[in-house]
Order: structure tokens, then C-alpha cells, then sequence
């Protein structure tokens, strides 16, 4: 719909990986020589992690586009839960081999083999293992025991693993990965945009589709934007598409601050729509807008709640002053009156302690305490 109002060619910012709307930014451009140098090397692992949506999945599309079909044979696997057995099956089946109803040995000897006729036609093969973090520890070291296939003296097979920030933490730590780590010859962590970076990033994908300048990005939009997004390329997708349809129906030629802060709250009440109040069932959000959110909301419970506490407190105050002025603290409806306040005062009192707790523990959330 936006793009027709624009008069663009296409939706610049789809949320699918396209190499057309690859941005080199520093990061990227660091990752690209990693992945350059390794795949000089023609052996081992080359391990990219980053966030969900930093481009991991852009930055292969760009590479594969950059890569000599008739030079080298790529494959490209995205994981699940797979054990070792079930991921020699997946990386075969990638390459295009028949191992329907084999076991894992004939699933090996037709891998190899076939690594093997590559190696003979002067062809090298790369495995590239998308969401790494999915795996388990066997299918790891079926990795690692395919990277031992060789034609004499040369590696048959290199790999390139990416996956989320877990996967590093667990390359880095998980004691029975020591052999896997000693044949990663390149890794890099592919980082958010920085706040300078992201006008250009905007701009850049415009420019793919014909932008001719119109909409505008507005004066204090960029650096807005990247509060909201921190800088996370699939995230400011998600957000610029819902600003440009917010320009085109409202007919505005400028994106603006007030633009923006609009489709962060529709956003957000997307997210927290159908949820369970603060108070009786807290819910873990991520992200600033998301945070702040939650946090106001749970921050005017709390003030609520206050309210009515000290209400209830008055009220046991100036029935017990009346009770002491008029000596009628005796008096069975009198009594039973106290009864019922005091009684409010330790439900009110109990329902308070609660929106604390909530808040304390909303707070202690990493993702949370950064957004509060």
C-alpha cells in the first residue's frame, strides 16, 4: 500500500533476508573479512553469531552471491533440535543426496563420496549451519567428524556456523568442545548498527526501491528510532514498515517524532493486548518502549493501590478517634465497624505488598532493569 503512495518500486523493508538490501556496516564489513579470510583458508569452521535480527541470514545471502558456483559447492542448512544421527541425514539431504531410508553410516559413505567427486572436479564444498544455538552437543561433533573428510591431504568439507549469542557462550565454555574449537580459524560477532549508522541504513534500502526523497525522515527521527530499536536491523524493519504505512494513510510526506512515538504504542499494545494484568500475572517484556510500558503500568497499580491503603488507614484513624472521643469503644456496632476496616487495611495491605514484589522482581529482569 505505502509504496504506491511513495511511488517506490517495492516494500524496502521486508523482514525476509534479501542480499538487494545488503548494508555494509561496520560490523558487516568486519564479518565479510572474516568470512573472506576463512574461506581462503578452505578448511575448518568460520563461526558468525549476533543478536536475533542483526543480519546474520542478509550477510550469507550476500556472500552467496559473491561466491564461484563452478569453484565452490555450498550448502545451506537452518536447525532445529537435531541430534547427531538426524543432522548427517539433513546436511546429506542439503547437497542434494537420495538417503531416503539409509542409516547414519550410509548417510556418511554417500557425504563422503560425494565430497570426494566434488574434490575430483576441482570443486570445494562449504556447509553453512543456520541457528546453531538449536543443536545438540552429537550433532556438534557430527560436525566436527565430517571436517575430518579428506582427499589425500585436503579438507573435503569447511563449515560456517551461525547462530545467537548462546552459541558463542557455549563454543566458549562447554567442556567437550575443546576439538571443535581448535578448528575454528575466524569468528566475529556481528553487532547492532550504531546511532550513525542507522539514517544511512534507512536511506540505503529506500534507494533500492526509487525512493526520490519523499517521505522525509524527520528532524530527532533517527536517534528516536534507535532508542526503539537498538539499532537492530530486522527491529527497525518492523518498525519503518508500520511508520510508512502510518505516512501514506495519513497523507504526510514527513515522517515525524509524533509519527513514531504512535506506532511504537500501537506496537506495543500489540504485544500486551490479551495479556494478564500486572498485578495478579507479571509478564516479561524486552525491549525500551515494551519496558517503559510495562513499567508505567505497573507504577500506576502500585499508585492505585497506595491510594486506596491510606484510605483505608483514615478511615481505622478516625474511627478510632471517634470511638476514644465519645467513649462508645464498646459498642458493639462500633466494634464491629473497626472489625471491617481493620480488616480492609490487611487486604489492601497484602494487595500493596504484592505490586511491590511484582516491581522488585519486574526490575531484577536484566532486559527489564536496562529498560527501566
Amino acid at each position: 500500500m505505502y509504496e504506491q503512495h511513495y511511488g517506490l518500486s517495492d516494500r524496502p523493508f521486508q523482514l525476509t533476508p534479501d542480499p538487494q538490501f545488503y548494508f555494509e556496516s561496520a560490523s558487516h564489513k568486519k564479518a565479510m573479512s572474516y568470512l573472506s579470510y576463512g574461506l581462503n583458508q578452505g578448511e575448518g569452521f568460520i563461526v558468525i553469531t549476533g543478536e536475533v535480527g542483526a543480519g546474520k541470514s542478509t550477510l550469507v545471502a550476500h556472500l552467496m552471491e559473491r561466491i564461484d558456483t563452478k569453484a565452490l559447492t555450498a550448502a545451506q542448512v537452518v536447525t532445529s533440535a537435531l541430534d547427531g544421527e538426524e543432522l548427517v541425514h539433513v546436511v546429506a539431504q542439503a547437497f542434494g543426496l537420495d538417503i531416503e531410508g539409509k542409516d547414519k553410516a550410509s548417510a556418511l559413505g554417500a557425504i563422503e563420496r560425494f565430497l570426494q567427486d566434488e574434490a575430483r572436479e576441482g570443486r570445494r564444498c562449504l556447509l553453512i549451519v543456520d541457528e546453531c544455538q538449536n543443536l545438540d552437543f552429537t550433532a556438534l561433533e557430527e560436525l566436527r567428524m565430517l571436517s575430518n573428510f579428506q582427499l589425500g591431504s585436503h579438507p573435503l568439507l569447511q563449515s560456517l556456523l551461525l547462530g545467537q549469542p548462546q552459541f558463542r557462550r557455549t563454543l566458549a565454555h562447554h567442556p567437550d568442545l575443546e576439538q571443535l574449537r581448535q578448528r575454528i580459524i575466524a569468528s566475529h560477532h556481528l553487532d547492532a548498527l550504531k546511532p550513525d549508522e542507522l539514517e544511512d541504513y534507512i536511506t540505503h534500502r529506500l534507494k533500492q526501491v526509487g525512493w526520490d526523497g519523499r517521505p522525509t525522515l524527520g528532524e530527532g527521527l533517527a536517534p528516536d528510532l534507535f532508542n526503539a530499536t537498538r539499532g537492530i536491523p530486522r527491529r527497525i524493519n518492523q518498525v519503518m514498515n508500520r511508520l510508512l504505512l502510518l505516512g501514506a494513510i495519513e497523507d504526510e510526506d514527513t515522517l515525524s517524532q509524533s509519527m513514531l512515538e504512535a506506532v511504537c504504542e500501537e506496537m506495543m499494545a500489540d504485544q500486551t493486548r490479551g495479556a494478564p494484568s500486572q498485578a495478579s500475572e507479571p509478564k516479561r517484556l524486552t525491549g525500551p518502549d515494551v519496558g517503559t510500558a510495562q513499567s508505567a503500568a505497573a507504577m500506576s497499580d502500585a499508585e492505585d493501590r497506595s491510594a486506596e491503603l491510606e484510605a483505608a488507614i483514615g478511615e481505622l484513624q478516625a474511627a478510632s478517634a471517634l470511638a476514644h472521643d465519645t467513649s462508645q469503644a464498646t459498642d458493639p456496632e462500633m466494634s464491629e465497624a473497626i472489625e471491617r476496616l481493620e480488616q480492609r487495611l490487611e487486604e489492601q495491605e497484602r494487595s500493596f505488598r504484592h505490586v511491590l514484589t511484582v516491581l522488585i522482581e519486574w526490575l531484577e529482569d536484566g532486559n527489564s532493569r536496562e529498560a527501566a
